[in-house]
């Protein structure tokens, strides 16, 4: 069976890679920043304004502190990576895009499709800068961003899923900021990961998240089977139609 048109949501990660190439980010840059460049501006200007934040802000203190501050006081000078490449933590070291064949590589830099503090959504393919800023951060001026954020990135990246198989893997912080219209995917799942004693996991099931990102998109062909058939020793699936 032929590859099916495909979306992963994914989170991105706290640990983000530094520097980047020649390329220097803009908030109009990739298929969302036509539509989300506008509100990715007023949160550049806003973090500039506030010198890049603070802990509270951040989540985050000491050198981890320093470091978001310089990000996010310098981004509209920030050079790119793309997403793939900028985030680095336990989902996106499990998923090791790197170690792909080209093909799968180039399906998931326009397949997966990363729910983001400061970007609103962009996709795996895309310039993306270093910065620091939750999802769930509650920002002066703005409220809490999953909030602010809700109505244009659900328009934008409703657009984009339409006739795809969507596969939702975010945590709830980031699916709060997204708005699902089911009648226009192909087919659109859920996913959860329970613990064998029938506990929700925790912290422990992002390697297994991406492990399973991983498999849906080397199996090809069908994502749902490809879903289904997937197995962990220590994790089940808990699989729901998006509503």
């Amino acid at each position: 069976m032929a590859n099916q048109p495909l979306a992963i949501l994914l989170p991105p990660s706290e640990g983000k890679a530094s520097g980047g190439g020649k390329t220097i980010w803009s908030p109009a840059d990739g298929q969302f920043g036509a539509v989300l460049g506008a509100q990715r501006q007023q949160l550049v200007e806003a973090l500039a304004a506030a010198h890049g934040g603070d802990e509270k802000l951040l989540g985050v203190g000491g050198k981890h502190l320093a470091a978001a501050l310089q990000a996010n006081s310098t981004l509209s000078a920030a050079p790119a990576l793309p997403a793939s490449s900028r985030y680095t933590g336990v989902v996106w070291d499990h998923l090791d895009l790197t170690s792909m064949s080209a093909a799968d590589q180039r399906r998931a830099a326009h397949s997966v499709f990363v729910i983001s503090g400061l970007l609103g959504v962009v996709a795996a393919g895309e310039a993306t800068p270093e910065y620091r800023l939750k999802m769930g951060a509650r920002l002066a001026g703005f409220g809490v961003l999953s909030t602010w954020w809700r109505s244009e990135l659900s328009n934008a990246l409703n657009d984009v899923l339409a006739k795809r198989v969507v596969i939702d893997l975010l945590p709830n912080e980031h699916r709060a900021a997204w708005t699902p219209t089911p009648g226009r995917y192909r087919e659109g799942v859920r996913v959860g990961f329970i613990e064998r004693d029938g506990k929700v996991a925790g912290h422990d099931a992002k390697a297994a998240k991406g492990m399973l990102a991983r498999h849906i998109l080397t199996t090809g062909g069908d994502a749902i089977a490809a879903l289904r058939t997937w197995r962990h020793n220590r994790f089940d699936l808990d699989i729901a139609e998006l509503a």
